[in-house]
């Protein structure tokens, strides 16, 4: 888990590849322990009906990259009533621009295309995606418009998005990625259970008792 503290410093070898872990939505994990009961709700964009769930990540962190199968495999088997929102952290200012671009790839609909590809690039191909000038040439590069994405990039509405994910990482005391949160409710991530395919059988169970009003 990529701490609060690590932000600055250069990214070690990526963890080994990740696997999916079957689901335990009836075992039972333990508060404190396995995950943390917010003490204020933290605030969530889903409609009524329907269980959110955030996934905290950096793109230069190695152990957001190992996850990234793991989760992905998660989000296409998660049930119907699951909305799942993935928010681009920066614990540093430097950093900001990942979270422009996180957001400007979800504003032209390119999360599917591209997000992938930017884990693969700054951990497989060592690119230094930091600075807008060369995310932009990089985005370029796979084909889209640049003009038109920095235009979104720059956009207000990008702006804004960033500050909430700055609100919400605070609401949630996000103090490593990649973490998760449940409902506004409920906060956990790898070091809490040990690893990050554990965390998501807590997330499984969390939202089952989310579902049945607890």
């Amino acid at each position: 888990m990529m701490k609060r503290r690590d932000f600055s410093r250069a990214c070690g070898a990526a963890l080994a590849g990740a696997t999916v872990l079957p689901a335990f939505a009836q075992q039972r994990f333990e508060a404190g322990k396995d995950y943390l009961p917010l003490e204020k709700p933290a605030p969530i964009e889903t409609p009524s009906g329907k269980i959110e769930v955030v996934e905290f990540f950096w793109y230069n962190c190695p152990h957001c990259n190992a996850f990234e199968p793991a989760l992905e495999a998660w989000i296409k088997r998660a049930p119907k009533d699951v909305v799942i929102r993935r928010v681009p952290v920066a614990f540093s200012s430097a950093y900001q621009g990942q979270q422009r671009l996180y957001y400007t790839l979800e504003a032209m609909g390119l999360v599917e295309k591209i997000h992938g590809k930017v884990f693969q690039a700054i951990h497989g191909e060592r690119k230094r995606l930091e600075a807008p000038d060369v995310i932009a040439d990089w985005v370029s590069s796979q084909g889209v418009d640049k003009t038109k994405f920095m235009e979104q990039f720059n956009s207000f509405t990008v702006a804004s998005k960033v500050t909430r994910a700055g609100q919400l990482t605070a609401a949630y005391k996000v103090e490593g990625v990649p973490a998760m949160g449940v409902a506004g409710r409920f906060y956990t991530d790898g070091t809490l259970t040990r690893n990050m395919e554990r965390s998501l059988q807590v997330v499984d169970y969390l939202v089952g008792e989310v579902r049945k009003g607890r």
